[in-house]
């Protein structure tokens, strides 16, 4: 998963589960304040956002729970695995996201973590809305018809 390349950036993690359990109203991109080790570990492709999300904490943006394992090599200068994560984002991006929260009860949900074009670690960041489960159901039934339409499209054409 690691050498898989979208454009010039080089994704490391993919939160596909978001899609399918949130509406994703706005997405963002965010720098993501590493320690040297956590960098190296990602370099390698090791790193898990399917179950971490983004909160305020104070006036500053966190991500919580999400899994970097520890860089092998290091020894004893690891870092923790699930520590929170300072995200680095404009003031006014920053003021956006935590009234979206407060106000209107969204979530802000990790969709992928990848490396630009310069090297540097960036999160897409997605301002969401829980779907129930009827939302899923009917989410679900499109992409069959979808698939569906497709077969009978090409065994006919």
């Amino acid at each position: 998963m690691a050498d898989k390349k979208d454009g010039a950036r080089k994704l490391v993690a993919d939160n596909r589960k978001a899609r399918f359990n949130y509406e994703l109203i706005d997405t963002f991109e965010a720098g993501i304040v590493l320690a040297g080790t956590e960098v190296k570990s990602l370099r390698l492709g090791k790193a898990t956002i399917g179950e971490s999300y983004a909160g305020p904490s104070g006036d500053e943006l966190l991500l919580f729970n999400a899994d970097i394992p520890e860089y092998l090599q290091a020894n004893r200068f690891n870092h923790e695995r699930k520590r929170p994560r300072k995200l680095l984002l404009h003031k006014r991006q920053i003021s956006k996201l935590i009234g979206a929260v407060q106000r209107d009860g969204l979530t802000i949900v990790p969709t992928k973590l990848y490396f630009n074009e310069q090297g540097r670690a960036k999160i897409e960041l997605a301002l969401a809305r829980g779907k129930t489960m009827g939302d899923k159901r009917e989410t679900e039934k499109k992409r069959d018809w979808q698939r569906e339409k497709g077969r009978l499209l090409r065994d006919k054409g």
